[in-house]
């Protein structure tokens, strides 16, 4: 066929087939099948005559060359770049002819069905040529970016062809759209196109989408030409089902083309008028089997982001066909749930929102609204999160009906207790977002809206009840009826003569009237008092309604006309008007939410002002009931502040600044209780904390800067109103970061200053709280308060000092900062800062507590404290100011007691003295006296240990600097260069005498400490008899204030010196025991754990006693008890074998404080290698004591935290051996009891079962008891509900040996009694199930001597031989207090223990260096 008639009709037909392969086999003698696979070598050639052959014949050519381009197809992975490039610019030309001349071709009214036949075939062997060159192509360019080839083995050649392809797609493309819409139907005598067709043509495009690329912005013409030749081909080639198919599937496979196809369907529906593609499209997915979808999780992936941005694109589309997905909110992909979820949030922003809605779209909305909600309790904690994000999108939007806020708010708050982080965070980003769009009001106290509602709903009922009296008060209808009958008769004679002239008229109105309407019409002519026409009316309805009352009577009544009309009149007006009262009178009295009925005449007139009323007071109630609910998240979100998950931090943080925006009292709690969070090691928690606080106080609303700065020195006074220590030190670090970052303006501290020097009027209050703000900020810039140092003093510290001590105070905080600030930027050569003893400071501060000595003030022992610290710190020879201050003091006690004396022996002397043998002194004055002498003791010690010991080492390295430098400058250099060996040797030398050397400082410190401070010459020891008296005598100086100050001082002397500690510590301990004081016993446990770091071996033996203190009767004791043991402990300054079930106990106290903090202790103790694992048996042993435990019911509350640390495997399956070993030992029930229920706290696992199958033999006996089996059985529960396959032999051949041994014990528990009756004077016991002792309380009995010396092993086969420093028992020592005895002497009122009951020291705690730990 070298050429071809445009008539000439071949006699095959080309199929298109569904595999290249096809093509090769004869399928029938009418079907094409490719001759010959050309060569490689044949295709340039054969391609070169293919191009002549087209210049010729166009478009027709590729029926002679078909063989030609197939086998270029064939070896396309082989054939060189070029001859590919060739052939797809060569097919590209052939189509485009082909196109051309289709589109006169298919114009011809009279297709000749031999040229038809052959351009059809010419169309599917061009068409297919094209399209699997276009898919070999996208192949191969995938395949390359999926490789990665290297670029340096790539010719420049290479690389700019690799780059052909995508400049190549969109072209092809749109050539085959061009196709496309041409009237191709006639090619196949106008009936449908062959589906294989527009397959072939369609997959080429779906191919090229499947490019991950695809959707990046460089290819959008491509993408938008793919997604045109498709939407052709589903408008005029019934592509619809095809296409749902290849989408869906897609989706599945390939999660990248979900945003394609959303911007697809987009295109189809606005401009091909494609809307059905949506509904097939959500049907398809809506038929996916649920439980495949939750096997799938990738396609679930790709399914949800489609429906979600099509919701977003296309909400009203999306939601006419929105039922079909909605069974799979049933099923159990979550991700499913989720895209549907937010498809129904799409809907409810974009078109089920507003107030216009129809009733259909409201209850639609309503139903999307309930949906939420229920999912916001879904089983999986993503769907949660993610339901709680879209209700914030929802309130952000304000598309959320104010009838749902309420209900949703609660939802919100209900999650906050959610255990799912992620949950927790949306939940306090809801509430943030429901406060800042709320409707209510910018300000949300519950207090001020309380006093508003109240005073609204009093308004509303006196309006109610307003308007029932001026109902109940109306005239009787038969009263009006005989007011008007005069003039009504006189008009009815006169209507009566002039009837014949206006009945036609009448007659016409009536035609057109009804009888309730007539009725009515007569009744409002009586009441406009037109009584003629009323008359008329009456006559004409006579006539006309004969058989209907009221008008049916009159026609039997006999008499004139004149009196049937007025009888009709009266029935109609008393009987309307007897209804119309009943009427009111009942709305009269109805509820307080009844609406007004409004008449009908008045239905459009505006609401009443009742109505308006109503509206008010419901608006009230809904603002009142949403701040209630806010108040109660603020609770439980403050406790979030202390999670392990930074971003739950941080967004209560947040809440908490919204919440305070918005004038919740209540939030100002939360904001202090996130100060802590300032040391966090969390960078971003802490920086959350401080920009919390930059936000609520650094941007203060105000016209002026002065304003600005009253508002931010407001706000931060009322945040240390009744503010403890630690908050003002966590907003003291604050506020000297802004000050350091020159975030505070000057502004700010000239208003303080004018306030502290009461320039400015403000109250004692905000005096105080400026002299505070003043040193908070000298932390980060000391000039504030080194500038102005004179007026602190003469301001502060003037003769008015007695007058405000608390102010005193705080001044001489603000001017330690000097001190503070000086040290820390001291380099070890500077000299250190120091003022003269002349200075006007110390002499101020001299007077001041001279002043006050003698005064009752409560403020003067903290002011004094203070105040000597102050002197210590910045005074040159601070012992010998204070020691003048301690003699005048003295002196004025002893003036004091003189005048006593004199007083004493006139009657009535004042009861308010101290008795000390024949003379009184006032308590007020020896309380000063005794708390002033142990704060000067301790700061001497500080003094000592600190500076002295600083000052001597920093001279040390200055001398030995300068002797080195003059022995450097006195050798020469050839010297120099000889002794190198011998220079290296002196430096090492002198590193040993430093060291040598700063032991010698220290020695010399602890001499002085210890044969100095406290010897009979120093000022010092002359008040040691007194401490000591007053100590031993508690019935003689039974004031709480003075005892607490001489055990305060007596600890702070024990600090001083080890020989006088030693000497004291039973007289310590005693009274920390036996005094009736909680203040003492809180005060001698806090001086307890400084003598536990001091002396760590003189304070070992009375280790029992600090712990005995964790059982004190008084909270606030066993609140320090536990902040100090808390500190020796993590410290390993204590010992807690044996002991530490003191701290487990406190794991149940009544106080939640003190639980929080047994809580914290446990939690730093876990976080120490394996400490609560090795602690967990001798918990245990000591808790499960009948003797001294606890009861069953609080042990099992113990059990369950303390085994919630215990995580590792190999932990597990050792407790699990310790545990079922200790049955061996346990002596009643309710160990075995405690024993079993502890198994239960365990996560056992395989190699656990197996551990409690080799010591099966410890418990077997004990599985009668119903509790203890029962206890196995819910540890083989778990095992089976987590354990895998293979160990369900095991676990059955367990629970038969269970089962067998409680049957066998029961059998034997039942033959016992009946033994018992045939042997004499033999007692078989009977175990049976422990009766639970209600826990009346919680408090434990105190450990025996016995148990608390006893150190019994948790592993019971090895005997264990007790230590033998320790006894096994100590008798009770009985101490009498002198209050028990009012007149006792004085020597029978000792509180000391006998020298034979003193504890022995024993087991010494070395300790390196204790000189210096102080």
């Amino acid at each position: 066929m070298d050429e071809l008639s445009p008539v000439f009709v071949p006699s095959w037909e080309f199929h298109l087939p569904l595999s290249p392969a096809d093509l090769l086999r004869s399928a029938g003698s009418s079907q094409y099948v490719v001759q010959e696979v050309l060569s490689l070598k044949q295709l340039p050639g054969q391609l070169a005559a293919f191009r002549i052959v087209f210049r010729t014949q166009g478009a027709l050519a590729i029926l002679q060359h078909f063989d030609t381009l197939f086998s270029i197809l064939h070896h396309f992975r082989s054939v060189d770049a070029d001859i590919k490039e060739d052939a797809l610019e060569l097919m590209m030309k052939v189509v485009t002819s082909h196109s051309s001349a289709l589109a006169s071709i298919l114009d011809d009214a009279e297709l000749v069905s031999s040229l038809r036949a052959l351009h059809l075939n010419a169309l599917k062997m061009n068409c297919y040529v094209l399209a699997r060159i276009v898919e070999a192509f996208e192949t191969e360019s995938g395949k390359n970016s999926l490789v990665g080839l290297d670029s340096k083995r790539k010719s420049k050649k290479s690389l700019a062809k690799s780059f052909l392809w995508e400049e190549e797609r969109q072209p092809v493309i749109q050539l085959l759209t061009q196709l496309l819409q041409l009237d191709l139907h006639r090619l196949w005598n106008g009936l449908i196109v062959e589906e294989e067709f527009i397959s072939l043509v369609t997959g080429c495009c779906y191919r090229i989408l499947e490019n991950p690329n695809m959707g990046r912005q460089k290819h959008r013409p491509t993408r938008e030409a793919a997604i045109h030749l498709l939407g052709v081909a589903l408008l005029r080639y019934d592509h619809m089902l095809s296409a749902t198919l290849k989408v869906t599937q897609m989706l599945q496979h390939f999660e990248h083309v979900a945003p394609v196809f959303v911007e697809a369907v987009g295109v189809w529906i606005k401009e091909y008028g494609m809307k059905s593609i949506v509904g097939e499209l959500l049907r398809e997915i809506g038929q996916k089997c649920p439980q495949e979808l939750a096997r799938d999780t990738a396609g679930v992936k790709g399914y949800a982001s489609f429906l979600a941005e099509l919701a977003e694109q296309t909400p009203a589309v999306v939601l006419a066909n929105i039922s079909v997905l909605l069974h799979h909110l049933d099923g159990e992909s979550y991700g499913m749930r989720n895209a549907i979820l937010a498809a129904m949030t799409e809907m409810l922003l974009q078109v089920l929102n507003g107030e216009q809605l129809e009733d259909t779209a409201r209850s639609t909305r309503d139903q999307f609204l309930d949906t939420l909600q229920a999912h916001t309790c879904d089983v999986h904690g993503f769907v949660r999160s993610r339901v709680l994000q879209l209700f914030t999108r929802i309130v952000q939007q304000k598309a959320l009906p104010l009838t749902r806020f309420q209900a949703v708010v609660s939802l919100a708050v209900g999650r906050l207790q959610d255990k799912s982080v992620t949950v927790v965070k949306n939940a306090i980003q809801l509430l943030a977002a429901f406060l800042s769009n709320n409707p209510f009001s910018c300000k949300l106290s519950c207090t001020d809206l309380t006093e508003l509602l109240k005073k609204e709903k009093q308004k509303l009922q006196e309006m109610k009840n307003q308007r029932r009296t001026t109902a109940v008060v109306v005239i009787p209808p038969e009263e009006e009826w005989e007011a008007m009958q005069p003039e009504l008769r006189a008009t009815l004679k006169s209507c009566l003569c002039s009837q014949q002239q206006e009945e036609e008229e009448e007659e016409e109105k009536l035609e057109t009237e009804g009888l309730a309407q007539l009725s009515n019409n007569i009744l409002n002519l009586l009441r406009k008092s037109n009584y003629k026409n009323a008359i008329h009316l009456v006559q004409r309805a006579v006539h006309q309604f004969q058989g209907e009352e009221p008008f049916a009577s009159s026609s039997r009544m006999e008499g004139s006309e004149e009196d049937i009309i007025l009888n009709v009149l009266k029935t109609l007006y008393i009987g309307s008007q007897t209804e119309r009262v009943a009427t009111e009178s009942t709305e009269g009295t109805e509820t307080a939410d009844t609406e007004e009925q409004v008449p009908e005449g008045e239905e459009q007139q505006p609401p009443t002002e009742l109505a308006k009323q109503e509206m008010l007071v419901q608006y009230l109630q809904d603002a009142y009931n949403f701040s209630a609910k806010i108040t109660e998240a603020l609770s439980m979100v403050s406790k979030m502040m202390y999670e392990s998950s930074v971003s739950v931090v941080q967004e209560a943080i947040e809440f908490f600044v919204i919440v305070s925006q918005f004038g919740v009292p209540q939030a100002v709690l939360g904001v202090r209780r996130m100060l802590p969070l300032i040391w966090s090691k969390e960078p971003g928690v802490r920086e959350a904390v401080l920009d919390a606080y930059r936000r609520l106080y650094l941007s203060p609303s105000g016209d002026s800067e002065r304003t600005r700065a009253q508002s931010l020195i407001q706000s931060l006074s009322l945040l240390m109103v009744d503010a403890s220590l630690g908050t003002i030190q966590c907003l003291e670090e604050i506020i000297s970061e802004f000050v350091q970052k020159h975030e505070i303006k000057a502004a700010v501290v000239q208003l303080l200053w004018e306030r502290f020097t009461e320039k400015s009027q403000c109250s004692a209050l905000e005096r105080h709280a400026a002299i505070m703000l003043l040193g908070m900020m000298a932390r980060g810039k000391p000039e504030i308060v080194g500038s102005n140092l004179d007026v602190l003093i003469t301001v502060g510290l003037d003769e008015r000092v007695h007058e405000d001590y608390r102010l005193a105070q705080e001044v001489c905080n603000a001017i330690s900062k000097i001190a503070s600030s000086r040290k820390a930027g001291l380099g070890k050569s500077s000299t250190p800062f120091r003022l003269p003893q002349s200075h006007l400071l110390f002499e101020h501060l001299s007077q001041a507590i001279c002043a006050g000595f003698a005064r009752s003030s409560a403020h003067w022992i903290p002011f004094t404290e203070t105040a000597v610290a102050l002197i210590y710190q910045l005074a040159e020879g601070p012992e010998e100011i204070c020691g003048q201050v301690l003699q005048r003091c003295s002196q004025q006690a002893l003036e004091s007691l003189q005048e006593s004396e004199g007083v004493s022996t006139e009657p009535g002397s004042p009861p308010s003295g101290v008795a000390g043998g024949s003379s009184t002194i006032d308590t007020l004055v020896l309380t000063h006296l005794v708390s002033l002498v142990g704060d000067v003791a301790f700061q001497q010690l500080v003094h000592l240990e600190l500076s002295v010991s600083t000052e001597l080492r920093r001279r040390r390295v200055l001398g030995e600097e300068q002797e080195a430098k003059k022995q450097t400058a006195s050798n020469t250099k050839a010297q120099n260069k000889k002794s190198t060996g011998n220079e290296t040797t002196m430096e090492e030398d002198l590193g040993l005498v430093g060291a040598s050397a700063e032991d010698t400082e220290a020695e010399l410190i602890r001499t002085i400490c210890e044969t100095e401070l406290l010897d009979g010459k120093q000022l010092l020891s002359a008040f040691i008899p007194l401490v000591l008296k007053i100590c031993n005598n508690p019935g003689l100086y039974s004031d709480p204030a003075l005892s607490a100050a001489a055990a305060l001082t007596l600890g702070k002397f024990c600090m001083i010196s080890a020989e006088f500690c030693d000497a004291q510590l039973r007289l310590f301990f005693t009274m920390m025991e036996k005094s009736s004081l909680p203040s003492v016993r809180a005060n001698l446990m806090i001086a307890a754990g400084d003598l536990a770091i001091r002396f760590p071996n003189l304070v070992e033996p009375w280790t029992p006693h600090l712990y005995a203190r964790l059982r004190d009767p008084c909270r606030h004791v066993r609140q320090t008890a536990a902040l100090v043991m808390t500190h020796l402990i993590l410290k390993d300054m204590v010992k807690v074998k044996g002991q530490v079930s003191e701290m487990a106990a406190l794991l149940i106290d009544p106080e939640e404080e003190i639980v929080g903090l047994a809580r914290n202790f446990f939690t730093e103790l876990a976080s120490k290698d394996n400490a609560v694992y090795n602690l967990l048996p001798d918990i245990i042993s000591r808790l499960s004591d009948p003797d001294s435990g606890v009861e069953e019911q609080p042990f099992r509350t113990i059990m369950r935290q303390l085994f919630s640390f215990i995580t590792k495997d190999k932990q597990t399956e050792s407790l699990v051996e310790k545990l079922c070993q200790r049955f061996r030992t346990a002596r009643t029930e309710r160990q075995h009891h405690d024993l079993a229920y502890c198994l239960t706290l365990l996560p056992v696992s395989e190699r656990g079962l197996r551990k409690m199958q080799d010591n099966f033999d410890c418990f077997a006996d004990k599985l009668q008891d119903v509790a203890v089996y029962n206890c196995f059985l819910a540890v083989l529960g778990r095992i089976r509900r987590v354990g895998k396959p293979e160990m369900k032999a095991l676990i059955e051949e367990f629970e038969q040996k269970l089962q067998v041994c409680h049957s066998r014990g029961l059998d034997l528990s039942a033959e016992a009694p009946r033994e018992s009756l045939s042997q004499e004077g033999r007692n078989t016991p009977v175990l049976h199930p422990a009766k639970k002792v209600a826990a009346s309380s919680r408090r434990r009995k105190p450990l025996r001597a016995a148990n608390r010396e006893s150190d019994s092993s948790f592993i019971t086969p090895e005997p264990h031989v007790s230590r033998p420093h320790r006894k096994t028992s100590r008798p009770k020592v009985s101490v009498v207090f002198s209050s028990d005895e009012e007149n006792s002497p004085e020597e029978d009122l000792c509180a000391e223990l006998m020298e034979e009951e003193t504890p022995s020291k024993t087991t010494p705690i070395s300790r390196a260096s204790a000189r210096r730990a102080r």
